[in-house]
């Protein structure tokens, strides 16, 4: 096993170093329809991707899938067409994955679902509590390929002071456990660089092959291209960077039962350190 991952852009030329550093999944991101309004003054990504990136990306990369974020369900509006038309679009436009965020019930799925109409592979995008409380429900619906746990929005949802919370808490272990019954491949949140983030990276990629998990977004903290502006420096950071995580998962891969807990209690305890720093400033 090694956990795909995925990276958000719509620069086909850093798609391009992306896939050559052995990125699996290009990630354009379309979603903006409320996403102001839940992560007002957070510094979060708000990318607004067009139809256009997905064809300019399709077109750039060749090895790597191309996923593409929609919006939430919806209707059309004064300046945006409604969730049927959209699907139409970013895959008659490329995509080989459609991924569909802050779903809530199991109507939201079946529209995705019937409008997809097995054109392309489908990632649910698990971030608030309505959903998880119709997550049995939601999983018996046949088609669903792919469901990634979003601890962004899913921790402001529970209304927690930081995202890997709910890694600690055991809800991610939980949520993990029951898509599984179900045989539909998962994986949660982003990671940064080996060394670098709130909660060092090879934490996290322990915790993933502790829950079985197939799928993380590389982050800001992975490489935050706005702000580097030499591509033979950005080609370095992604070289490098996948390297360290793929010698990291080779690492995890033989860890042992005991490892794996010890692994958790740090977790746990950097956890409780970053929510106690954020809560006393």
């Amino acid at each position: 096993m090694s956990i795909r991952l995925m990276y958000i852009t719509n620069n086909p030329k850093i798609a391009k170093i992306a896939e050559q550093a052995g990125v699996d999944r290009i990630f354009v991101d379309m979603e903006y329809i409320g996403k102001e309004e839940r992560q007002a003054g957070l510094d979060t990504v708000k990318s607004h991707h067009t139809v256009q990136d997905v064809r300019n990306i399709r077109k750039t990369i060749t090895e790597s899938e191309l996923l593409v974020r929609i919006n939430p369900v919806h209707t059309a509006g004064k300046d945006y067409c409604d969730t049927e038309e959209e699907i139409e679009q970013v895959i008659d436009a490329g995509a080989d994955i459609v991924m569909l965020p802050m779903f809530k019930t199991a109507e939201d799925v079946h529209i995705f679902l019937n409008a997809v109409r097995g054109r392309s592979k489908t990632l649910l995008l698990l971030e608030n509590r309505i959903a998880v409380d119709n997550l049995e429900e939601i999983l018996k619906i046949p088609g669903i390929d792919e469901i990634h746990i979003g601890l962004n929005d899913l921790h402001l949802s529970y209304r927690l002071d930081f995202m890997f919370e709910l890694l600690a808490n055991g809800m991610v272990k939980r949520l993990c456990q029951t898509i599984e019954k179900y045989g539909i491949t998962y994986g949660f949140g982003g990671i940064a660089r080996v060394g670098y983030g709130d909660l060092p990276a090879e934490y996290i990629i322990a915790e993933h092959y502790a829950l079985k998990s197939q799928m993380a977004i590389l982050s800001r903290g992975f490489c935050n291209a706005q702000n580097v502006t030499d591509f033979n420096a950005l080609k370095t950071i992604f070289e490098d960077g996948i390297a360290g995580i793929r010698k990291c998962e080779s690492k995890v891969a033989m860890f042992s039962a005991e490892e794996f807990a010890e692994n958790h209690k740090i977790v746990c305890q950097k956890v409780h350190e970053i929510v106690e720093r954020k809560k006393n400033r």
